[in-house]
């Protein structure tokens, strides 16, 4: 639900934001705004019920639209995180919005995250606070300054791409509300914990000086290199959640035009990352003697579904040298890739590179600001020159993998980065001709095959759920990257109409809108 959600609301606040925000003071927070909490709530806490078997059931009062949507925010005392900002938000918001079901949406999912994901938060200010030492190390400046542990939803782990995207609404916040801040500030310092530790892993554990309890994914993995269970959850390589990370940085940046997060250990992060683009950058096959050399990441899994392993023991299928990609063995969608030449993900990655290097250049370190730069200028330039491929009917097209001998995979799936999300990510714009084309072939069935069309929905899939069910992610991507009203308003009204709990799914079986995930 999480990252769906986001992009829900993130459609909505792009059209508000302005409005809202533009106005001079509105906003403009007083410490005495926020009087803390109230008398009792530790124990009014102690009795909360688990949000996920809470938000399967309709919940008083209803909107007043035609679908009567319900109110799934938890109470007061059992949310995560409150801001009064985002209080403010919801209720101007609330009250301008003809849509009054389209609004209940907005009202429940805008403060999801804060209200239900921060499972584990410190500002970093905190009387007595100690330098953390787990496994060993001797680096005090571990797990230092603020912390937050952001869950993906129904399971108590966090994911690199999940978190980031699940705080992406609060970015253009940071600078009015302190306590966002702090909370992405905090984000971004766990995230980078779990890259320099675990930089092949995808999904992390609670952060051992939260003291909470780490969960068993029920997995039987053979993976190298290996990790440790108690930090990791699951450790599938996915290229975009290296990209996340950076993204989240990026995103803190560009709307706070802070660069308070460059410390020591996040330039340990991103050169652990980089150090991992270069060890998925190389062949399958020796380009010189053309000897098969074992790649850094292996991945086997005891199971029945093809998605969750990498076939070849563990390798994957094999990969050209010399065209510049990087290897991604898994998608965001957590399925295993077919032809490791990711697209959307080295799209992003590209993207994100050089969104870094202005990071890097403002923060004074010049030099690797031109490296990052010119990483993420060749990468884009791959892309252009083995991601594109001549379509028979559609034209010139982004494949969505390609493996560098000629072979490619032209499908698109809901999760992002995705080729129909390449504008949002910021790689093209939705004008391009050849994202126009690509936009025409995912989005029609004799071009897709998890384009997916029913008697009550319609949309794009993914082998993830199966070939019965269509993502909302998706119809609010093709939404975000259109300018036809029409077809605007066709992809939110569906999207609206399928959402009867008041709350956005993961995914709607196109005949019959009760069956969801």
């Amino acid at each position: 639900m999480g990252v769906t959600v986001v992009v829900l609301i993130g459609f909505l606040w792009g059209i508000i934001s302005q409005g809202v925000l533009g106005r001079s003071g509105i906003y403009d927070l007083d410490e005495q705004d926020y009087l803390g909490p109230e008398p009792g709530f530790e124990k009014y806490k102690a009795a909360c019920p688990d949000y996920k078997h809470y938000s399967v059931y309709p919940h008083r009062p209803f909107s007043e639209g035609p679908l009567e949507l319900p109110y799934q925010r938890p109470s007061s005392h059992c949310r995560t995180f409150t801001s009064p900002l985002v209080e403010k938000i919801i209720d101007d918001f609330s009250s301008r919005m003809k849509d009054q079901d389209l609004a209940r949406i907005f009202e429940n999912a805008f403060p999801n995250t804060l209200d239900t994901t921060v499972r584990w938060h410190v500002d970093g200010t905190e009387k007595g606070a100690k330098k953390h030492n787990f496994y060993g190390s001797k680096d005090t400046a571990k797990w230092s300054g603020p912390q937050s542990f952001i869950v993906t939803g129904d399971i108590n782990a966090e994911w690199l791409r999940d978190s980031t995207n699940q705080l992406a609404q609060y970015q253009i916040l940071a600078k009015r509300d302190k306590k966002i801040q702090n909370l992405i500030l905090g984000a971004i310092n766990t995230q980078l914990e779990y890259v320099i530790q675990s930089p092949y892993c995808n999904a992390f554990q609670p952060p051992p000086p939260s003291r909470l309890a780490a969960t068993d994914n029920g997995g039987s993995d053979s993976v190298h290199p290996a990790y440790e269970p108690a930090f990791v959850f699951e450790c599938k390589y996915e290229l975009d959640s290296l990209a996340h990370f950076l993204a989240l940085s990026t995103q803190f940046y560009k709307h706070s035009g802070s660069t308070a997060f460059v410390s020591s250990r996040w330039l340990y992060a991103l050169d652990t990352l980089l150090a991992v683009l270069d060890e998925q950058m190389q062949p399958t096959f020796d380009v010189v003697t053309g000897k098969y050399r074992k790649n850094e990441y292996t991945f086997q899994r005891d199971t029945n579904s093809g998605t969750e392993t990498l076939n070849l023991g563990g390798i994957g299928n094999p990969l050209n040298g010399g065209t510049g990609l990087i290897r991604s063995a898994f998608r965001p969608s957590d399925d295993a890739t077919i032809l490791g030449y990711y697209i959307p993900a080295n799209a992003m990655m590209a993207v994100e590179l050089k969104r870094t290097s202005e990071i890097l250049q403002a923060a004074g370190k010049a030099e690797l600001a031109k490296t990052v730069l010119k990483r993420g200028q060749d990468l884009e330039k791959a892309v252009w020159d083995y991601g594109v491929v001549n379509h028979k009917r559609y034209g010139d097209v982004f494949a969505y993998e390609v493996d560098g001998f000629g072979s490619n995979i032209l499908m698109d799936d809901a999760n992002i980065p995705s080729l129909l999300s390449l504008p949002v990510l910021g790689f093209v714009n939705s004008s391009n001709q050849v994202y126009q084309n690509t936009r025409k072939m995912i989005l029609d069935k004799a071009g897709n095959p998890y384009f997916l069309k029913g008697r009550v929905f319609q949309g794009i899939g993914g082998p993830h759920v199966g070939v019965q069910n269509a993502w909302p992610m998706s119809l609010l991507i093709q939404a975000m990257t259109s300018d036809n009203d029409a077809e605007i308003m066709e992809n939110l009204e569906m999207v609206r109409n399928a959402s009867h709990l008041g709350l956005v799914h993961e995914s709607i079986n196109v005949n019959y809108l009760a069956d969801y995930t």
